[in-house]
């Protein structure tokens, strides 16, 4: 598995931002655009799949859609199965489907309930609120109004880093913490390098750079790029993340893509990435280590995902997945599943 650690420890803060992400956008121009002169004629090809949630939750045995007004926004979620709580938070460019593979395996035990985080899916797309101490908060009121004093948090992507700040914060209403492939937001974050090693032309795998922080954090442009477009943005990221490209079925992308074809959708999910200095700040002020039961899941992440829980979490346990790329839950569901179950079941017995 490439050792991507070492190129964002070699990184150093640009001197010149602007130039950086003007690089990134140059990318982005050649991702987006790039596939044919005219995007547009390309059209979606997803548009026949029928991927509302409606449909979707019919496939899932015993789950059932669910709404909330929560700390002023309006969270969509999918719940299904009894006994101790387990929230899924899931990550961009996804949404509670990210999940459906382990949900089942979950719900034998659990009271399942997978959300479309603020911005994503089905959920409200507010103009602001996207600090994932907020995002955070939204989780803990959605908990509460289920009828919970704690519950079980799992995290991918995006949904980690809501997870860390919740533990941090609600550490009485936190039962257990379990992050897929990337945990909170590092420090690092700050200084990471937006050039790649070598020329664009070497795969993307030995050649790590996170362009896309960057262009995420441009106001609306995004949002006129990727409208419409979004099955072609994705492809990139399904390519260049996904080890296994029969994990994500064309059904699957078609949700995916769905989810993020409309301005309102895509300018939510710059929020997420625009809230990356205030979260910075944010878990700066969190205890040096908090003390709550906490696994790691890592697939292409997975040196990153165990540097951070290291120096944050007092005991933590991890469980690599070789050969896995970035969507582990859906790369590996079977052994993803297991791990979470074995663990959830340690911890509810103490």
């Amino acid at each position: 598995m490439p050792n991507f650690s070492k190129f964002l420890r070699r990184s150093h803060r640009p001197r010149h931002l602007a130039l950086s992400i003007s690089f990134a956008m140059g990318l982005v121009a050649l991702v987006v655009g790039g596939a044919s002169a005219q995007t547009t004629d390309k059209g979606n090809p997803y548009s026949a799949f029928d991927v509302s949630d409606e449909t979707l939750v019919k496939e899932l045995k015993g789950f059932k859609n669910g709404f909330a007004e929560v700390n002023g926004t309006r969270l969509h979620y999918v719940e299904g199965g009894q006994g101790t709580p387990v929230v899924l938070l899931p990550g961009w460019p996804q949404t509670w489907w990210a999940f459906h593979q382990i949900m089942p395996k979950l719900a034998e035990k659990h009271h399942v309930i997978a959300v479309d985080i603020r911005g994503m899916g089905s959920s409200d797309k507010p103009k602001s609120g996207y600090d994932k101490k907020n995002m955070a908060r939204d989780i803990y009121e959605l908990i509460k109004k289920l009828g919970y004093d704690r519950a079980h948090i799992v995290g991918h992507d995006i949904g980690s880093h809501m997870a860390y700040p919740f533990a941090a914060m609600y550490p009485e209403a936190t039962i257990s913490t379990t992050y897929l492939d990337v945990a909170g937001l590092p420090d690092y974050v700050r200084d990471i390098k937006l050039l790649p090693e070598k020329d664009t032309s070497t795969p993307f795998r030995e050649n790590f750079f996170i362009w896309w922080f960057a262009f995420h954090q441009v106001h609306d442009m995004p949002a006129e790029l990727i409208e419409g477009r979004a099955h072609i943005y994705q492809k990139w990221f399904w390519d260049s993340l996904l080890f296994k490209q029969e994990a994500l079925s064309e059904r699957d992308r078609a949700v995916y893509a769905h989810a993020y074809n409309s301005k309102d959708a895509i300018r939510a999910g710059d929020g997420w990435y625009q809230s990356f200095p205030q979260d910075l700040e944010d878990n700066r002020k969190f205890p040096e280590k908090i003390d709550v039961p906490s696994l790691g899941i890592g697939g292409i992440g997975n040196g990153l995902l165990v540097d951070f829980m290291k120096a944050r979490i007092k005991t933590p346990q991890f469980k690599p997945l070789p050969d896995t790329g970035h969507y582990v839950a859906e790369e590996e569901p079977e052994k993803v599943g297991q791990y979470i179950t074995e663990f959830l079941d340690t911890v509810d017995k103490k």
